[in-house]
């Protein structure tokens, strides 16, 4: 008998000190994935873990072709420092060193709030913007999503002409007879990983939201209409996104996507500029001189195309057919989005290029967005440039995705003051320019020192709360928070994000609804 109580007390002492043990532990730096041992660092009481190799390097004959599984290695993979953002043409900011920049980027990066691997916490993978032309994963810092419990995902991949190239050469080498969607292919390929592998660092592999903004949040939408990215996230969020401009042959200011045969054409005409004639030269070409050419690293150049693989079709039509990865979404636009990819510009000039590119619609689109002075031609042309290349294709995803779909549509406007304007010295801002939600997402100051306003910090604080509450239940709604209803097509509300958070009417309703008269209209006259 008292041996019986001796082994049951040992084991009761056992079983305590293991579990102070468990309370007392840090960060889980150490883990397995299907490759092998890894280990990250410890770092602002997270477990962070740099440059995690997702792909085989893209480079030599690899270079413009299908990305592949990274291989296994052997011992453990010391994740402790960051990888280089992908190709681009990058600029140092006065005072910084160079960026570093590679053909080698296939690289994701982790930071988890696990102490152990059977957690199973909400995960949250970004993908940056950029314009498909630039960006890196780690901007913004994503510390404080993983500090509130989620398990933070950044990826790199291929951008501009690294990513996006499209030439007849490289579609008949195809194995699927496509060309030019490798950075979606990347992004597709990273989130396998995700799935495979976030287990091991507290995830749960089946609570993913994929999140991004600018082209990060077209990229999200793409994804979402892409039969490859099928079953490999349960939520997304798209900050001044949506893809559901017509297929053209061409593209103009961010308001269309090309097909292949575009896409082609548009590779054919850089690899001659680029003084090459075929793809073998092309592959031995240096780098950087393939993304600094000035025509293709502005507004029409290098974007995904519709290849038929990966985006299979004209997005609208596909939302309309109920053909897309039904998941619960959160999209949303800026107030005045438009001012940082226009100039102002003569009234002559602008009233010539509305007529050019609007048709028939022209008189209606001048009467919209009117301008008699040069200063309001920027203002006009931004407001355009708003509507086509993110209200509109946000708009349209919300409707589609809610008559043909079962999951949840929230959409967002966000309209916190900028605090500069684009445009130039006569110019000012009137609202909440492109890209300035991410620092009021992320809960952190984008630039430098944390001198965000009180008034700052407490939109900050509600905004990333509903992310959170989003990736945890696929609803954004929680304690303390303006009621965001789920988008009704019929009787639309948006949140509105400013100096208040309610939910409001969709501003520019009118706008939206002429630009969808337009777009259907350029859908069913465009003759292929």
């Amino acid at each position: 008998m008292i041996k019986r109580f001796f082994t049951f007390f040992c084991l009761m002492m056992a079983t305590v000190a293991v579990c102070k043990a468990q309370s007392n532990a840090g960060p889980l730096v150490r883990t397995h994935v299907a490759q092998g041992d890894i280990e990250g660092v410890a770092e602002n009481g997270l477990a962070v873990y740099k440059g995690i190799p997702y792909a085989v390097p893209p480079v030599g004959d690899l270079r413009w072709k299908d990305p592949i599984p990274a291989k296994s290695w052997q011992g453990v993979y010391h994740a402790d420092s960051w990888k280089p953002m992908p190709m681009q043409a990058a600029q140092s900011m006065p005072g910084q060193k160079k960026p570093n920049v590679s053909e080698d980027c296939l690289y994701l990066n982790i930071m988890t709030p696990a102490t152990k691997a059977d957690e199973k916490l909400p995960v949250m993978v970004w993908i940056h913007g950029g314009g498909f032309i630039t960006g890196s994963a780690l901007s913004p810092n994503g510390t404080q999503f993983a500090k509130d419990g989620v398990v933070y995902v950044c990826i790199e991949y291929r951008c501009g002409a690294m990513g996006f190239l499209s030439l007849p050469e490289l579609t008949a080498e195809s194995p699927h007879h496509t060309s030019g969607n490798y950075g979606l292919m990347d992004q597709i390929l990273g989130l396998k990983w995700v799935k495979d592998n976030i287990a091991a660092f507290g995830g749960d592999p089946n609570r993913v939201t994929i999140f991004g903004e600018s082209a990060g949040g077209i990229a999200v939408s793409m994804l979402c209409a892409s039969p490859m990215a099928k079953g490999l996230f349960q939520g997304a969020i798209s900050e001044s996104g949506g893809s559901c401009c017509p297929v053209d042959s061409v593209r103009h200011d961010n308001n269309g996507i090309r097909d292949q045969k575009g896409a082609e054409d548009h590779g054919v005409d850089f690899m001659h500029r680029m003084g090459a004639s075929s793809l073998k030269e092309m592959r031995q070409m240096d780098a950087m001189k393939l993304v600094s050419d000035a025509q293709t690293t502005g507004v029409g150049g290098f974007w995904p195309c519709v290849d038929g693989y990966v985006i299979t079709d004209d997005q609208y039509k596909l939302y309309q057919k109920g053909d897309y990865n039904d998941v619960n979404v959160i999209i949303g636009t800026n107030s005045d989005e438009g001012t940082m990819f226009v100039r102002p510009t003569t009234v002559e000039n602008y009233q010539s290029q509305v007529r050019r590119d609007y048709g028939p619609f022209a008189d209606r689109v001048l009467k919209a967005y009117p301008a008699t002075t040069e200063e309001e031609t920027f203002y006009a042309q931004s407001d355009i440039f708003r509507e086509t290349a993110f209200s509109w294709p946000s708009w349209a995803w919300a409707n589609l995705q809610t008559k043909t779909g079962k999951s949840k549509v929230y959409m967002y406007y966000f309209d916190v003051m900028s605090p500069f304007s684009f445009g130039g010295p006569k110019t000012k801002p009137r609202g909440a320019g492109h890209s300035m939600e991410m620092s009021y997402v992320f809960n952190t100051s984008m630039f430098g020192p944390d001198n965000r306003s009180d008034e700052d910090k407490a939109i900050s604080k509600e905004m990333h709360q509903y992310w959170l509450n989003f990736a945890r239940t696929g609803n954004p709604n929680g304690n303390g928070l303006a009621q965001w209803p789920v988008y009704n097509p019929d009787k639309p509300k948006v949140l509105y994000i400013g100096k208040e958070r309610k939910a409001t009417d969709i501003p520019n309703l009118d706008k939206l609804q002429l630009m969808e008269e337009f777009f259907k209209w350029k859908r069913d006259n465009w003759k292929r």
